[in-house]
């Protein structure tokens, strides 16, 4: 069972168009449903998908083994068009961020989102498509949960506040799972969309919440924010927070993450230094730097997006980096040069091949970056974005493996090498099946998902693995950059379209296989790679040097 939400009466999101349904076949089913015949039997071949649209709501018609169903239209994640994403056999991927649909079901079976999609009933008669709607259009449905049962005495600790152990705690309690629920956060909100920290540095918490207060208490997801977990006695299954109580668990998750990196240089001290962590931090960069003048140190994801955001909002921005290009190793040189010159046609100044020297500053406040060949940048404002640590210091007293990096290792199962003790996120360092389980560790939020997921099932006991394919997405100035795999040791890449007029994708070469794809412009082309690489199949150098894109194109009939 599901419960199904209704479209709100405005979106800034418009609705994509769709077939109009043939309305003088309309069938009235009662006051609040209305059936429409939506195309011919005939208008549709296996693996096709449509978009039509029923009681003024857009649906999606899929045929699949001879058989007709129809779900919600729009990804529940970011409300992305799903008619222009990737259908295989009853599952349909988002071209946006990835998600992947049951589309008989509904469920979500892949990450991002937390919400599945609204169905419809299907019918076929003498050759015409009949769907059946609520006249109330529906844009999600939440899986239905239990609540605390008093009764049971067992209780599963989250330690962080992130979407690792959100979706954990959420799917705990959608297979039924009684006990107490108990999230630690050092954070001062519940679990929020931190993606959009670095897109929109202005926003209102609010619209950032993953899920609002009430849901987590109805459903009895105890919250404990601005608390902080010290030291784990794994034998005893007891957590010491830094107030001084404790907390027994019977399950214990960690999921707190990494910490941003701080710099290391003469006047690092000083005030108006910021690292983007919380949605505080980055309320106060954006505060700090409109009309004032914001130096950005480093060109990762996070540095680049901040840029951009700031590019029409700061009086200067400058980005230096170590590296000649941004993302020079993760997406090579072509798409970094590409990156570096959409910022500077927005008068974003990069200062590459170099470091920070020192850190100047007037009254305790930044007011120079001299920089290590010398020259020297005016600053109100610096952003640091040069990597992160994973948040285990708390576990460096007990036997929980970690990494050189200090990474918590996980099994496919997201289990550490001590009973009852889970791990989720961007703190771990787990077996990447696209890899041959070469252990590695992502930050990337759909990921995150994926083994709070897996570390719930094995917490009850439904023995599952880790099989996610990673999906990333950026955004700059409006344009959004999408990755899948993992394309670590890369020798070659082959582009399609063009990466100076950013309509593109490429397909990162190793070992003569494809490992990785990125894309401008080119949707579902990363999508299509995803479950290419979900379903275990490879795509050869060959195939990707070819002229012949027949494995990227859909066959679906326009609507």
């Amino acid at each position: 069972m599901k419960v199904c939400f209704e479209k709100p009466h405005s979106s800034k999101n418009p609705v994509p168009k769709g077939s109009k349904a043939t309305r003088t076949n309309m069938e009235a089913t009662g006051g609040d449903v209305v059936t429409e015949v939506v195309c011919l039997e005939s208008d549709l071949q296996d693996g096709q998908m449509k978009e039509v649209e029923v009681g003024q709501q857009k649906v999606l018609l899929v045929r699949n083994e001879g058989r007709f169903s129809a779900v919600g239209s729009l990804c529940t994640h970011f409300r992305a068009p799903l008619i222009k994403g990737t259908l295989t056999g009853n599952r349909v991927r988002c071209p946006w961020h990835g998600a992947c649909f049951n589309t008989t079901t509904g469920d979500i079976e892949e990450f991002p989102g937390l919400d599945s999609l609204p169905t419809f009933k299907v019918k076929v008669e003498e050759g015409k498509v009949y769907v059946t709607a609520n006249k109330k259009t529906l844009t999600k449905c939440v899986k239905e949960m239990s609540c605390r049962n008093p009764g049971v005495c067992h209780t599963v600790l989250l330690i962080g506040g992130g979407p690792a152990s959100l979706q954990c705690a959420e799917t705990l309690r959608q297979n039924n799972y009684g006990g107490r629920i108990i999230m630690v956060t050092k954070d001062k909100y519940p679990p929020l969309i931190k993606t959009t920290l670095s897109k929109a540095m202005n926003i209102e918490v609010e619209k950032i919440f993953l899920r609002p207060n009430d849901f987590l208490q109805k459903h009895g997801i105890e919250v404990w924010t601005q608390k902080e977990v010290v030291s784990v006695n794994t034998k005893k299954k007891m957590v010491t927070l830094y107030d001084g109580t404790s907390q027994h668990y019977d399950q214990l998750l960690v999921a707190t993450g990494a910490r941003a990196r701080s710099i290391q240089c003469p006047g690092a001290e000083l005030e108006n230094i910021k690292l983007l962590q919380h949605y505080s931090d980055a309320a106060a960069i954006y505060q700090l730097s409109v009309d004032n003048k914001a130096v950005i140190i480093g060109t990762s994801f996070i540095g680049m997006e901040v840029a951009a955001y700031l590019s029409d909002k700061a009086t200067s921005v400058a980005v230096v980096g170590k590296s000649k290009l941004p993302y020079q190793f993760s997406l090579g040189t072509d798409i970094g040069r590409m990156a570096m010159q959409l910022l500077e046609e927005k008068n974003v100044k990069f200062y590459m091949s170099n470091g920070v020297a020192k850190i100047r500053g007037e009254n305790r406040k930044v007011k120079e970056v001299v920089l290590q060949n010398g020259e020297v940048l005016q600053a109100d404002v610096v952003i640091v974005g040069v990597g992160v640590i994973p948040n285990s210091d708390f576990l460096k007293g007990t036997t929980v493996q970690l990494d050189a990096s200090g990474a918590v290792v996980v099994d496919k199962f997201m289990k550490t090498n001590v009973t009852d003790v889970f791990a989720a996120g961007d703190v771990v360092s787990f077996p990447l099946w696209l890899c041959g389980d070469k252990k590695v560790n992502i930050g990337h939020w759909q990921m995150a998902q994926a083994h709070g997921r897996i570390a719930a099932l094995n917490m009850l006991n439904k023995k599952t693995e880790i099989n996610s394919v990673p999906y990333f997405w950026s955004v700059l100035l409006g344009q959004s950059i999408r990755y899948t795999g993992y394309g670590e040791g890369y020798t070659d890449i082959v582009f399609k379209g063009s990466v100076n007029n950013r309509k593109f994708l490429a397909l990162y070469i190793k070992n003569d296989e494809v490992i990785a794809a990125a894309s401008m412009n080119f949707d579902p082309a990363v999508s299509k790679v995803a479950e290419i690489m979900a379903r275990g199949k490879k795509i050869t150098k060959s195939q990707a040097e070819s002229e012949d894109l027949s494995w990227l194109e859909k066959k679906h009939p326009q609507t």
